[in-house]
């Protein structure tokens, strides 16, 4: 991630902001936004269902993280201009390097999303990152999308 945004801004509740619920709402909170980036927090839980028998975060489960934060800032911006976020898909990364095979139980994460592109047509790519304790935990370049007409594209999707 290129850059850390700046702000002196109290955020809403994360169950505000993105649409997740129970269980499959990873991120706890935001801590930072701006115009192209954003910062969120995670804590990995031991009880919780993703927990290895250590109480471990599978590292693959970072991809979510990452989704969920630029989720959120995606949702940030959309209240920002008095609206709310149209609903989206993850398309995927190329390539997600996780310098370990697991987050350690009671971790405080941060999860870094720095936008790259956007597109008219709802196409968007973010630089994503999770640190722990300053160190370099995760990265990728996460891809979604934003379809004009989610039903239809949903359906569309199904059919095929």
């Amino acid at each position: 991630m290129t850059a850390t945004p700046e702000t002196n801004e109290i955020f809403p509740p994360i169950d505000t902001i993105l649409p997740h619920r129970g269980t499959m709402l990873l991120i706890d909170d935001v801590s930072a936004c701006s115009d192209v980036a954003l910062m969120a927090h995670a804590a990995v839980r031991g009880d919780a269902w993703y927990a290895d028998q250590s109480g471990a975060m599978p590292a693959w489960i970072g991809i979510e993280l990452m989704a969920q934060a630029v989720a959120a800032h995606i949702a940030l911006l959309a209240m920002r201009a008095g609206g709310h976020a149209r609903p989206g898909v993850l398309l995927g990364t190329r390539s997600y390097k996780a310098h370990a095979s697991a987050f350690a139980r009671d971790a405080q994460l941060t999860i870094g999303a720095h936008e790259v592109l956007r597109s008219e047509e709802g196409h968007s790519a973010y630089e994503c990152t999770i640190d722990h304790d300053g160190a370099r935990c995760a990265e990728a370049v996460i891809k979604v999308f934003q379809p004009g007409d989610f039903q239809t594209f949903i359906e569309g999707s199904l059919s095929t």
